[in-house]
């Protein structure tokens, strides 16, 4: 019977070789054969890992490593896979139970509990010469920007429909509305003489206007967002949002820290919208902190990837903005709806703010991502290109 080309070997090598990691070669076979293995295995854009049937690492490539955010063992080889991959205990459980499966997961995906990432996998069953199984290998890769690309569509399509509605029954509500409010100030003006009808008169305006400003809000958002684009200086549109959001929510003895340097590269952007982005942010900070606390705003450059499943991965310049604050944060099934239109969790508020902060983002062919701790704060990270996609197009 012919040897087979990975048997579990007692002496495992010291560490990753050529990128790669894999079992040690068959006495007398082609050094350069098994060279070429590992650099076909380590040059793959996808994490690749594989195990014997006794469940020890056998194989695993940079790729992988980088995926699961781990650093490469000196003497990972021939550790059982659940030493390795302690940090993620659900790709230990999916590769324990590969063997009794009668049909193995292809395409699939699976979200790694502890950075959120997506990764789409395929399980094989490795087979020696005669046909029995020797162990398993893992075939994965990196899904997580697809997901958000793809969540950012569905967003798209579901704020189009709601936009579509909301925009209807604003232009039926506003002119009703109208007409109250100019009644109840002919009727306050004959009844001057009655203090207790000019009370409640004044209460159904009030009452009106407050109900027609949201109206507005409504009809603004649902509005199709026309740029004037120029080329924009970041740090300006920070700090005139910081002054405008002291007028649409209490600071208080809140400290706002800036830190955004005058050398950043202009972004090909709308100085208004932009202001209207970080004005909302800060306002939202600003209620949800209570007058107490901490919010730093600083600003880098960064090389964000357009498609992640692009050969040679191309990059373009982009300016990041983070806004944390020392709020009480929020729980997970709010973090996950707070840029949806019309989700609120305050008395007074429209849900409109942080939906608008997101459309004036995608507006800008940008990408927004909120981390948040119950009791920790909250932190937003803004990334806008600095040169938008049409205007590389128009380049090139």
């Amino acid at each position: 019977m012919t040897k087979s080309r990975h048997q579990a070997a007692p002496d495992w090598p010291s560490g990753p070789a050529a990128a790669v990691a894999t079992l040690p070669a068959v006495e007398g076979e082609s050094e350069l054969e098994d060279a070429f293995y590992r650099h076909v295995v380590s040059g793959m854009r996808n994490g690749v890992l594989a195990m014997n049937r006794e469940g020890r690492l056998a194989i695993i490539n940079q790729e992988a490593y980088r995926i699961f955010g781990i650093e490469p063992g000196p003497r990972d080889l021939g550790r059982p896979i659940a030493d390795v991959l302690r940090p993620h205990p659900e790709v230990v459980r999916l590769l324990s139970n590969v063997f009794d499966l009668h049909l193995l997961p292809n395409r699939a995906e699976l979200r790694l509990r502890l950075s959120g990432r997506v990764l789409g996998y395929t399980l094989s069953l490795v087979r020696d010469d005669t046909g029995q199984v020797m162990g398993a290998s893992m075939f994965f890769k990196d899904l997580t920007r697809v997901e958000q690309l793809e969540e950012r569509e569905r967003l798209r399509d579901r704020l189009a429909a709601v936009g579509e509605m909301a925009a209807a029954i604003a232009h039926e509500v506003k002119n009703p509305l109208a007409g109250i409010e100019v009644m109840a100030g002919l009727l306050r003006r004959r009844l001057d003489d009655s203090l207790e009808a000019q009370a409640v008169l004044t209460d159904i305006i009030k009452e009106a206007k407050m109900a027609n400003a949201i109206v507005q809000e409504v009809l603004e958002f649902v509005r199709p967002i026309r740029l004037q684009v120029e080329r924009t200086r970041v740090g300006e549109a920070v700090q005139a949002a910081v002054q405008l959001a002291e007028t649409k929510a209490r600071r208080g003895d809140i400290r706002v820290d800036v830190r955004v340097p005058h050398s950043l590269p202009l972004v090909h952007g709308d100085q208004f919208q932009l202001t209207q982005l970080f004005t909302n942010l800060l306002t939202n900070a600003y209620e949800a902190m209570a007058g107490q606390g901490r919010v730093a705003v600083a600003a880098s450059t960064i090389r964000m990837v357009d498609d992640p499943e692009c050969e040679g991965r191309e990059t373009r310049e982009a300016v990041v903005v983070e806004l944390a604050d020392e709020g009480p944060g929020m729980p997970r099934e709010v973090a996950d709806r707070v840029f949806n239109p019309f989700f609120t969790t305050k008395p007074q508020g429209t849900g409109l703010g942080l939906a608008i902060v997101r459309k004036i983002v995608d507006a800008h062919d940008g990408s927004i991502d909120l981390e948040t701790v119950p009791g920790r704060g909250t932190r937003i990270r803004v990334t806008l290109p600095v040169k938008a996609v049409s205007e590389l197009t128009n380049q090139g």
